[in-house]
C-alpha cells in the first residue's frame, strides 16, 4: 500500500527526534572517523549525519527502537546531508555517498518490519534539512542586502540530495525545519526539476517552524503567509515542527487545518527547552496536549521533533490509533 493510500485511511505517526537519540551513545570524536575520515584535517564530533557511514549499527538501532513504538515513518539521518551544510566540515564531497546510505539503511529497517506485519507498512521519509545559510536573511547587520547563498546555490544542493535519497531508496521527501520560506521554494524548485528529469514523482512532505510566541518564521512569515507561498507544489502534506512544544503549536494548526489544501502533519519538541537547553516534558505530558489535537481532528500525521524518544512515539502512536485523520478540502490532484 502507497503512503498515499494509507494517509485516507488513519492517522499515520512518524518517528521522534534523531539527535536525542544519538546523543544517548555517548560518541566520540573517533566514532565520526571510523573506517572514513581518520585523516580528515577538521573536527567532526557532532556531525550527526555521517554516522551513517561512520557508525550504521548506531543509525540502525535508532530506526528500529522507533519501528518498534509503532512509527509508520522514519526519517532518513540526513538533516545537514546538503553540500552547503557540509562545508563547514570539508565533506561536500561526500554528500551523495551520506543520503544514499542514509536512505538505504532506514529503508532496509523499514521494509523488515513491513515484512513482518503487512498490515502496518512502514515507509522512509528522506529528510531534508533548511541549511546553515538563509536566502532571505542577510548574515551581516550592516548590510542588509547582502546574502551567503543564492537561490540557485540552494536549488543545486537539495536537487542533488532528494536525488541520492531516492537512489537509495526514500518512499517520499520530507523538506523540514523551514526557518526561511525562500529555502524552501528553492527546495521544491530543485525536486520539481527532479522529478522532471527522471519521469517519476514522490510524495513531499514540508513542514515549517515558528520560531517564538509572534507565531512567526525567522524570516517573518506568518502561518498563513507561509501556506500560500508553498502552496503552489502538488504536496502530500503541510505542517509545523520544532522550536515549540505542542501546546504552543495548537493555534498555528488549526490555522493549517483551516485552509491547507493537502493533508496536514506536526512533530512538534517535547516541550519547550530548560535553562540548560534539555526537554523534560514527559511522554504521558506530550501525550496529553497532543490527544487534543487529535480530537479536533487537525491531523494526518503525528510524531517528534527535539527531546523526543521512541517512549515518546509510543504514547503518540496508541493515542494515534483512537482516532480519524483530518479530512477536509484536501486536493487529490
Amino acid at each position: 500500500m502507497r503512503v498515499n493510500d494509507l494517509i485516507k485511511e488513519r492517522i499515520l505517526v512518524l518517528d521522534g527526534a534523531m539527535g536525542t537519540m544519538i546523543q544517548r551513545y555517548k560518541l566520540e570524536e573517533e566514532d565520526f572517523r571510523k573506517g572514513h575520515f581518520e585523516n580528515h584535517d577538521k573536527p567532526l564530533k557532532g556531525n550527526n549525519d555521517i554516522l551513517v557511514l561512520t557508525r550504521p549499527d548506531v543509525i540502525k538501532e535508532i530506526h528500529e527502537e522507533y519501528l518498534k513504538a509503532g512509527a509508520d515513518i522514519i526519517e532518513t539521518n540526513t538533516f545537514s546531508s546538503t553540500t552547503i551544510a557540509q562545508k563547514d566540515y570539508g565533506l561536500e564531497g561526500y554528500v551523495d555517498k551520506i543520503n544514499f546510505e542514509a536512505a538505504r539503511i532506514a529503508k532496509e529497517v523499514a521494509d523488515k518490519y513491513t515484512k513482518a506485519n503487512p498490515e502496518k507498512p512502514r515507509f522512509v521519509a528522506g529528510s531534508i534539512g533548511p541549511t546553515n545559510m538563509a536566502a532571505s536573511i542577510s548574515p551581516d547587520v550592516n548590510n542588509p542586502g547582502y546574502r551567503s547563498v543564492t537561490f540557485d546555490d540552494l536549488k543545486t544542493a537539495y536537487k542533488d540530495q532528494a536525488k541520492s535519497l531516492i537512489e537509495g531508496g526514500a518512499d517520499l521527501l520530507l523538506v523540514e525545519t523551514v526557518f526561511d520560506t525562500l529555502n524552501a521554494k528553492a527546495a521544491l524548485f530543485g525536486i520539481r526539476e527532479l522529478f522532471d528529469e527522471i519521469g517519476c514523482e514522490y510524495p513531499v512532505m514540508i513542514s515549517g517552524t515558528i520560531t517564538d510566541a509572534s507565531g512567526r518564521t525567522l524570516s517573518g512569515q506568518t502561518t498563513e503567509a507561509f501556506l500560500i507561498s508553498i502552496g503552489h507544489f502538488p504536496l502530500l502534506s503541510v505542517g509545523l515542527n520544532c522550536a515549540l512544544g505542542a501546546k504552543q503549536l495548537h493555534p498555528y494548526l488549526k490555522i493549517l487545518d483551516k485552509d491547507a489544501p493537502f493533508y496536514t502533519s506536526a512533530h512538534p519538541n517535547a516541550g519547550l527547552p530548560n535553562e540548560f537547553g534539555e526537554y523534560d516534558q514527559t511522554p504521558d505530558q506530550m501525550g496529553k496536549e497532543i490527544e487534543g489535537f487529535l480530537q479536533e481532528g487537525l491531523l494526518n500525521i503525528i510524531g517528534g521533533c527535539c527531546g523526543t524518544t521512541p517512549d515518546h512515539i509510543k504514547v503518540i502512536s496508541e493515542l494515534a490509533s483512537k482516532y480519524k485523520p483530518r479530512n477536509k478540502d484536501v486536493d487529490e490532484e
